[in-house]
C-alpha cells in the first residue's frame, strides 16, 4: 500500500525529518517521506508486515501523531494554528512568570519568604507551560537518543528538584555548614528563552502551508458549463475532458483547454510574469489560474483539475519545499553527546567523591553532581541562536529588509549565484511609454484626441499611452474598439487611429521611410511600438516597455564585485531580454521561460555545485523560489512569493540584495561565536565543577558561583548579539 496521511503536531522541518526516520526504521515500510510543506507523510508499506494503526502508534511515542482516520484539509490546518497559538500564549505566560523570579533571585536575594514565592512562580513555568520539553525528553530516552530538549529537562529539572528540596529542607544542609542555594530563576529564565526561540521557528515555519493554500486557491471552484444550449454550473472538480466551458470577462479560468468561440485579453501574470495582457483567439491554450480581461470565450477542457498546469506548480512547490529540510543545528549535533556525556561526568563526580575518604564525603560528591548540571545548564546554548535572529531581524526590519528564520541566515553565507527574474524585480512590473517619436506633424489638440481615445479603450497599453500623453479628455465620436488591432474614432471631422502598423497601412496611410527605419530600430531593441494617424498621415509611434528601475544596475554591479554570479530569467521575448541584460550588465539570461523552466535552470546550477539564490515577485517565480537555496522577495510582489520566500525586500529595491547578504554573514558570525564560547565556557566549567582543582588547591566549586558563571555565560551571548544593532 502507498498512501499520503496528514501528520500530526509538527512545528518545523526538523520535526519532520524525527517523524520520517521513526517511519523507516519500522519493518514492513518500504518508503517513507515526509513533508512540511504540507503536514503529510507519503508511506508505501506491506500490509502483510506492519498495519498503519501499529505505524500510528510508533509515531504518537515520539509525541506526533499520523492522522490515518480521514480529515479534511480545513481541519488539519485549523489543528496546526491552535498549536501555534498554544506554544504563543505559553510563551507569554512564561516571560510573565519568570520576570519576578529573575528579580527576586538576581536582586532581592533576602526578601522574606522569596524562595516560597519564587518556587510558586517557577512550578508552573516548568510543568504547565514547559511541560513539551520533558515529554520529549522522556520520548527522546525511551527511543535511545538526546537532543536540545533532553539537556533542557534534565538541567532545569534537576535544578528545579534541588532548589525544592533547600526551600522546604534548608536545615538538611545548614547543620552541616552548607548554603541552601536556589536556583529557580536559572530554570525559569532558561524555559521562557528556549520556549521564545520555539515559538519564533514555529510562527516562521506556519507561512509554508498558507502559501500553498493561496497557490491552490487561484484555481475557482465552481464554473460555468455549457450543455445543450444551456448554462449549468458545476464544482470545477468534477468536470470531464471535452466539456465546454464558458469564461465571463473579470473571471479566473478554471482549467486548461482550447478556445472554441470567442476572443479575449487574458492575462497569464502569474504563468509569465508580464504584465501584458494576451489576445487570445480561436484555437488558442488557455491555463488554469489566470485572469480574462475584456471579452467572454467559451473553451473545451484538455485537462482535468489534477493535470493542470496550475496544479504541476502546486506539485512541484511541495515538492520543492518538503526536500529543503534543514541541516541539524550545531546545538542539537553536540546535545546527542553531550546530555549522556554530562549525565555520565556527573555521576561519575558523585562516585569518586563518595569514595575519596574526605569529610561529608557522598553529600560533597551531590553537590559536586549538582554543580556539574547546573554549570552545564544550556542558556548559553538555548540563547546564542534566538538573540542573534532576534537582533538580526530587527535590524533587517530598519533596512527594509524582513528575514524569516536562522536557516535564511545561515543559507545567506553561501551564497554564489544569483538568479533575477526581470519584470516588477530589475524593472517596473508594468508598461510606460518611454517616448513618442513623431516627425513634427503632431499637433496639441492631436495628442488630446489620441489622449481620449485611449481613454476609452480596454487595450493593456492603452493606460500607459493615457498617462505618458496625461491630457484632457474630449468628446470622440464614432469610436470604435477593434481586437487585436487598435481604436479608432472621429474628432473635429478627423479620422484618428490608434494600434499597430499593419492595421493602420490597410488605409493607405502613408509611413515616412525615417520614421519607419526609427520604429524597425525600436522594435529590434525590444520595445512594444503603437502608431497613431490622422486621415492617412502617421502622426507617430509610442516606444512602450516595463521601465529598469534605477537601482538595478548599481545592485548588480556590487553583487558581481562581491564574486556573485548574476543570471536573469524571463518569460518575456528573446529581444526585450537581451536589451534589459545589456542595460544592466547581466551576461547570463534565458528568455522565453516558463515556471518549470525556471526551476530546471536553478537545479541545473546546483548540480554544479553553485549555491543559487533566487529573486522573484510574482506566482510564476513561486516554484523557482522552493527550488532555490535561498529565496528572496521583492516586497510589491504576490502573497505566495513572500510567503514562500526566506527573505523580503519591503523597499523593493535589488540595491537591498548585497545588504541582506551582508548582514546574513554578519549574523551568522556572531552565531557561531555565541556557540564557541558557549561551549568553551561548558568545556572549562565542568571539569571546574566536578572538582579537578580540588586535590591542587583545594578548590571545590559552590553552585552559587556556578549558577552565577551560568548567568554570565548568557549576559556574554546577549551583549555578543547586540554587536549586530552597530
Amino acid at each position: 500500500m502507498k498512501k499520503e496521511i496528514p501528520v500530526d503536531g509538527m512545528s518545523c522541518a526538523a520535526c519532520a525529518i524525527s517523524v520520517e526516520n521513526t517511519l523507516k526504521s519500522q519493518p514492513g515500510v518500504k518508503l517513507a517521506a515526509v513533508n512540511y510543506a504540507n503536514h503529510a507523510a507519503t508511506i508505501e508499506w506491506d500490509e502483510k508486515t506492519v498495519t498503519l494503526e501499529a505505524l500510528q502508534k510508533q509515531i504518537q511515542g515520539t509525541g506526533y501523531d499520523l492522522l490515518i482516520a480521514d480529515i479534511e484539509q480545513e481541519e488539519l490546518e485549523e489543528k496546526q494554528r491552535l498549536a501555534y497559538k498554544k506554544i504563543k500564549a505559553k510563551t507569554i505566560y512564561a516571560g510573565l512568570l519568570a520576570l519576578p523570579v529573575f528579580i527576586i533571585g538576581m536582586f532581592w536575594m533576602n526578601l522574606p519568604y522569596g524562595n516560597f514565592i519564587m518556587w510558586a512562580f517557577t512550578t508552573p513555568i516548568l510543568f504547565v507551560f514547559g511541560n513539551q520539553f520533558f515529554r520529549s525528553a522522556w520520548n527522546q530516552t525511551k527511543n535511545l537518543s538526546a537532543n536540545m530538549d533532553s539537556l533542557v529537562a534534565i538541567s532545569t529539572g534537576i535544578a528545579y528538584l534541588y532548589s525544592s528540596f533547600n526551600t522546604f529542607f534548608p536545615s538538611f544542609l545548614e547543620v552541616k555548614g552548607l548554603d541552601p542555594h536556589v536556583y529557580f530563576e536559572a530554570a525559569a529564565v532558561i524555559l521562557f528563552f528556549i520556549l521564545l526561540g520555539k515559538t519564533l521557528e514555529a510562527g516562521a515555519k506556519a507561512g509554508t502551508g498558507e502559501a500553498l493554500k493561496k497557490l491552490m486557491g487561484l484555481q475557482p471552484t465552481d464554473l460555468i458549463v455549457l450543455k445543450n444550449g444551456e448554462e449549468l454550473t458545476k464544482k470545477t472538480i468534477d468536470v470531464q475532458l471535452g466539456e465546454l466551458i464558458l469564461i465571463k470577462p473579470g473571471q479566473k479560468i478554471p482549467l486548461d483547454g482550447k478556445i472554441i468561440e470567442g476572443e479575449s485579453y487574458v492575462n497569464e501574470n502569474m504563468l509569465t510574469g508580464e504584465p501584458i495582457p494576451i489576445l487570445k483567439s480561436l484555437h488558442s491554450q488557455v491555463f488554469a489560474g489566470t485572469i480574462n480581461q475584456a471579452g467572454s470565450f467559451v473553451f473545451e477542457v484538455e485537462k482535468i483539475s489534477k493535470n493542470t498546469l496550475l496544479s504541476q506548480i502546486v506539485d512541484r512547490v511541495k515538492s520543492a519545499q518538503g526536500s529543503k529540510a534543514p541541516v541539524q543545528k550545531l546545538v542539537d549535533k553536540v546535545a546527542s553527546v553531550f546530555v549522556p556525556a554530562v549525565l555520565l561526568i556527573g555521576l561519575l563526580t558523585m562516585v569518586v567523591w563518595g569514595f575519596s575518604g574526605v569529610e561529608e564525603a557522598w553529600l560533597r560528591g551531590m553537590m559536586a553532581m549538582i554543580t556539574v548540571f547546573v554549570i552545564a545548564c544550556p542558556c548559553a546554548l538555548g540563547l546564542a541562536t534566538p538573540t542573534a535572529i532576534i537582533t538580526a531581524m530587527g535590524k533587517g526590519a530598519e533596512m527594509g529588509i524582513l528575514i524569516k528564520d536562522a536557516e535564511s541566515l545561515e543559507k545567506g553565507v553561501k551564497i554564489d549565484t544569483i538568479i533575477l527574474d526581470k519584470t516588477g524585480t530589475i524593472t517596473e512590473g508594468s508598461p510606460k511609454v518611454s517616448e513618442f517619436v513623431e516627425m513634427g506633424n503632431c499637433t496639441k489638440l492631436d495628442r488630446q484626441v489620441i489622449y481620449s481615445l485611449e481613454k476609452k479603450s480596454e487595450h493593456p497599453l492603452a493606460d500607459a499611452i493615457a498617462d505618458y500623453l496625461s491630457a484632457e479628455e474630449m468628446a470622440i465620436q464614432d469610436f470604435r474598439s477593434m481586437t487585436g488591432h487598435g481604436v479608432q474614432g472621429v474628432a473635429e471631422n478627423q479620422i484618428y487611429k490608434v494600434g499597430n502598423l499593419k492595421w493602420i497601412k490597410t488605409s493607405e496611410t502613408i509611413l515616412h521611410p525615417e520614421l519607419e527605419k526609427k520604429s524597425q530600430n525600436a522594435l529590434e531593441e525590444g520595445f512594444i511600438v503603437v502608431f497613431a494617424s490622422k486621415n492617412n498621415q502617421i502622426l507617430g509611434f509610442f516606444k512602450i516597455a516595463d521601465l529598469i528601475k534605477e537601482t538595478s544596475k548599481e545592485a548588480i554591479a556590487i553583487l558581481k564585485k562581491m564574486d556573485i554570479e548574476v543570471h536573469m530569467l524571463t518569460g518575456d521575448q528573446e529581444k526585450t531580454a537581451s536589451m534589459v541584460a545589456k542595460a544592466v550588465g547581466v551576461a547570463h539570461y534565458q528568455a522565453e521561460m516558463l515556471p518549470e523552466h525556471k526551476s530546471k535552470y536553478i537545479k541545473k546550477l546546483q548540480s554544479q555545485g553553485k549555491k543559487v539564490g533566487m529573486v522573484g515577485d510574482g506566482i510564476n517565480d513561486s516554484e523557482a523560489l522552493s527550488v532555490a537555496d535561498l529565496s528572496i522577495a521583492i516586497g510589491h510582489g504576490t502573497d505566495i512569493a513572500m510567503d514562500i520566500a526566506e527573505i523580503t525586500l519591503v523597499h523593493s529595491d535589488l540595491i537591498d540584495i548585497p545588504k541582506a547578504l551582508n548582514l546574513t554573514k554578519k549574523s551568522i558570525k556572531i552565531i557561531h561565536q555565541n556557540l564557541f564560547w558557549a561551549f568553551i565556557y561548558n568545556i572549562i566549567g565542568i571539569p571546574v565543577a566536578a572538582g579537578v582543582l580540588f586535590p591542587m588547591f583545594g578548590f571545590l566549586l559552590n553552585p552559587m558561583v556556578a549558577g552565577a558563571a551560568m548567568a554570565l555565560s548568557s549576559v556574554s551571548v546577549v551583549m555578543n548579539s547586540l554587536r549586530l544593532k552597530r
